[in-house]
């Protein structure tokens, strides 16, 4: 895919410690230099990211099929501006990374990633 120019790459898997999930390695065995695996976000706490080059590659766990709003809301605006998302970005994001599963969903306007 990064061969084929695209701007962003996006796997989703269960990314659990389940020894049948191979997301994780897939992403490992492709050459891309893992930035984080694991987040203090949920919805989203098995997020992983990595970058093959300038390509960013975010591992975007199951929960991203159960739940209005995910760790997806947070980086992949951040990764489609060009944004470099570093580890710290990821664990900076331990105060406020509760999705609080509003009856009626605002987000951003809410305190979910802040």
């Amino acid at each position: 895919m990064a061969k084929d120019g695209c701007d962003i790459i996006i796997i989703t898997g269960g990314l659990s410690v389940d020894a049948d999930d191979v997301t994780l390695e897939g992403i490992i065995s492709s050459g891309a230099k893992l930035v984080s695996y694991g987040s203090p976000i949920l919805p989203g706490a098995m997020f992983a990211l990595a970058y093959m080059g300038d390509i960013p590659i975010l591992g975007i766990p199951a929960a991203l099929f159960y739940y209005k709003t995910t760790v997806l809301d947070i980086f992949l605006p951040r990764a489609m501006s060009g944004d470099v998302i570093t580890r710290e970005d990821i664990v900076s994001l331990g105060h406020g990374g509760l999705c609080l599963n509003c009856p009626e969903c605002r987000y951003p306007v809410c305190p979910f990633g802040k």
